[in-house]
């Protein structure tokens, strides 16, 4: 899709953004994100989205420009553009989603083994 170089009036492009913005607010389930992405964007944009969260999450965690291009077969261009960009309230909100997510998950397994162990001591 191209993006016409015809200025859009002011008003009417925040409200487009606004009920865009809203639209994905109000979506409940990954299953509905999906859903939704799946549609308004191509198999290329959704890729390039998830990738970059990914490279923010690798160096992050101290990953290595080298293994990131590797692994997610992405360039040093394009990981630099992430590194740049991380301090950015965006990416930090969406990294702090992503913390969460996982120290539940740890924390969610934990709690599993300590009943499986209470549950074999009983």
């Amino acid at each position: 899709m191209q993006i016409s170089s015809r200025k859009l009036n002011t008003v009417l492009e925040k409200q487009i953004f606004s009920v865009f913005y809203q639209s994905l607010a109000d979506l409940r389930t990954p299953e509905e994100v999906e859903t939704v992405l799946a549609d308004l964007l191509t198999d290329t944009e959704r890729t390039a989205l998830a990738k970059r969260l990914a490279i923010a999450v690798f160096l992050e965690k101290g990953r290595s420009y080298e293994n990131i291009r590797e692994t997610l077969k992405v360039s040093s261009a394009t990981i630099a553009s992430v590194a740049e960009q991380i301090g950015d309230p965006g990416f930090q909100l969406a990294l702090a989603k992503v913390k969460a997510e996982e120290w539940a998950e740890e924390w969610a397994g934990r709690i599993s083994g300590l009943f499986k162990k209470v549950r074999s001591t009983s």
